[in-house]
């Protein structure tokens, strides 16, 4: 806001110079103000390009975020695989072998 004030009152010397003064200094005090709001309009493009690349990066880490999100609540309503399971050892061992060994 005070970059405005400040350049609507070099704006207004410089219509009055434009009034009131030779070609030399009007032409002087023109091409000083296109300068100074060409400046400004340089500071201000580079603060929007500033602030849409950081709004940019945050989208990007909500969007991360809400995929670890869903990806973790996948994860808790999966049922455990079944290689994860060990299997019981339930036969019992076999009594009926013959011993094939010559004696």
């Amino acid at each position: 806001m005070k970059k405005i004030i400040a350049l609507s009152a070099v704006l207004v010397m410089g219509a009055i110079g434009l009034a009131c003064g030779d070609s030399g200094a009007n032409n002087a005090t023109v091409n000083s103000n296109k300068a100074i709001a060409a400046e400004n309009h340089a500071a201000q493009s580079a603060a929007n390009t500033m602030t849409n690349a950081a709004q940019s990066a945050a989208n990007q880490m909500s969007s991360a975020a809400n995929q670890m999100a869903n990806a973790a609540n996948a994860m808790k309503a999966a049922p455990p695989s079944n290689a994860a399971k060990s299997a019981p050892n339930d036969k019992a061992p076999a009594t009926n072998a013959t011993n094939t060994m010559k004696k």
